[in-house]
């Protein structure tokens, strides 16, 4: 269905040189005047949001829950047993936060997977259970595509809407606040971040929405807090729930385990969402513990199951006998030097694509030099996926042009358990990611006929 959706969106493009024009023309307007930029970028490309039918999100959600009840026993083991909370490989004074923190609420609220959806299945590459970003953007995205006189003309014979996704998150935080407040009393939230990051215009997209809800909403660095009196203070006013944005190890790295912020978590005087135990399952090393023979006793059937059929092979890069993706035993550092066209290596805990090494894009001397090193930090090797690619149109100087795209479904997870939301993401480069420069976004749209 959603290829032939696919194909009716791209006829009424074709057929009509006038329509796709204003519709181009339309967009871009819409993304300048909603301020959707990534740093200098537009962060939409394409003249299509990305389909899918309500099978398709139904099965979408059925297969991720029990893979999400895998991670949360993964997490439970690495809370009950400080052996098993080793293989997500830890910084120290991770370790210590983790043990210390008494917040009493969930580690990710809020969360995302990173998902390739092709014909023959579903592979998850990693979970974003730290700082999930897009969900704002994806639906001001779908403001911008509702209206278009291609999506007016589509609409006629094709039941559209956008999968919505930042009502979740705000749920979600609700949820987190009341848990630890016991009460449900509306909180003064702080969206806490560098004032320099790209991803700034989407805290006015969330403040925007909170506060039209009633909630009141302040942005700012965590430079500007202060902790006095038993509370956490930013803007002249006391902080009750923080929807952190910033990444706890530059928040530690750049001002210390003393910060005002990070003694107000410490101390709980203030809500954390997402607090210091997401960094457990956050660790790209969650994928290595859900995937090692050695946990296999963890899993009910069905969640074993799921990671059989849907988690790709990964290991922490380590010097160790253990099982292949063949299913043979191998000594892993000797087995991954000569098969570097089937693997990829990704630091333990990054983002924006940096540090990944693609096996089949490097020479072998340059894949052995990226093995020693990972096998110096703290790094995973992971077995190479299917990337599924769909065509998108677009407008590039007064033309309808087609390219096929790379695309990257992420399904935002709410309290660690159901998916709400999907972010699209598409390139024309083998890494998937707007931060890298690579990516584009697109909103996510349920289509049947009508």
């Amino acid at each position: 269905m959603t290829t032939d959706a696919a194909d009716a969106w791209h006829a009424l493009l074709d057929a009509d040189t006038g329509l796709a024009l204003e519709s181009g023309a339309q967009l871009r307007a819409g993304l300048d005047r909603a301020g959707l930029v990534f740093g200098t970028r537009q962060l939409c490309s394409v003249l299509r949001p990305r389909f899918f039918s309500p099978a398709e999100y139904a099965t979408l959600q059925h297969r991720v829950r029990p893979l999400m009840r895998a991670f949360q026993t993964a997490f439970g083991a690495a809370m009950a047993d400080r052996s098993a909370r080793a293989q997500f490989r830890l910084a120290d004074w991770e370790e210590s936060l983790v043990v210390e923190d008494r917040s009493g609420v969930a580690p990710s609220p809020t969360s995302r997977l990173d998902a390739f959806v092709t014909a023959d299945g579903m592979s998850i590459t990693e979970y974003n259970g730290e700082t999930p970003a897009g969900a704002a953007f994806n639906d001001a995205l779908a403001d911008c595509f509702v209206n278009l006189p291609v999506t007016r003309a589509f609409a006629a014979q094709w039941w559209c809407r956008p999968i919505a996704s930042r009502h979740g998150v705000l749920r979600v935080l609700l949820d987190q606040w009341e848990a630890w407040s016991g009460t449900r009393r509306l909180p003064r939230i702080a969206i806490l971040d560098w004032d320099d990051v790209p991803t700034k215009v989407e805290f006015a997209l969330f403040r925007a929405y909170f506060e039209a809800r009633g909630i009141a909403c302040i942005i700012g660095d965590p430079r500007a807090c202060e902790y006095r009196d038993g509370r956490l203070w930013l803007g002249g006013a006391p902080i009750d729930l923080v929807y952190k944005r910033v990444l706890i190890h530059e928040l530690v790295g750049r001002l210390g385990l003393e910060h005002d912020v990070t003694r107000a978590v410490r101390e709980n005087a203030v809500c954390f969402a997402n607090g210091f135990r997401s960094k457990i399952l956050h660790k790209k090393a969650s994928l290595a513990v859900l995937s090692d023979e050695r946990n296999a006793a963890w899993w009910d059937r069905e969640a074993a199951a799921a990671i059989a059929a849907h988690i790709p092979w990964t290991r922490v890069v380590e010097e160790r006998r253990t099982v292949g993706p063949d299913g043979a035993s191998i000594d892993l550092l000797a087995w991954c030097a000569v098969h570097r066209s089937r693997l990829v290596l990704k630091p333990n805990d990054d983002y924006g694509g940096a540090g990944i090494v693609l096996g089949w894009t490097v020479s072998d001397a340059a894949w052995e030099a990226a093995l020693r090193h990972a096998a110096a930090e703290p790094f995973i090797v992971q077995q190479r996926v299917t990337i599924p690619r769909e065509s998108y149109p677009a407008v590039v100087d007064g033309v309808l042009v087609y390219a096929d795209r790379q695309v990257d479904t992420a399904p935002f997870i709410c309290h660690g358990d159901y998916v709400d939301g999907v972010l699209s993401r598409l390139s024309t480069e083998e890494l998937l990611n707007v931060t890298a420069g690579g990516g584009s976004q697109t909103p996510t749209f349920l289509v049947e006929r009508r």
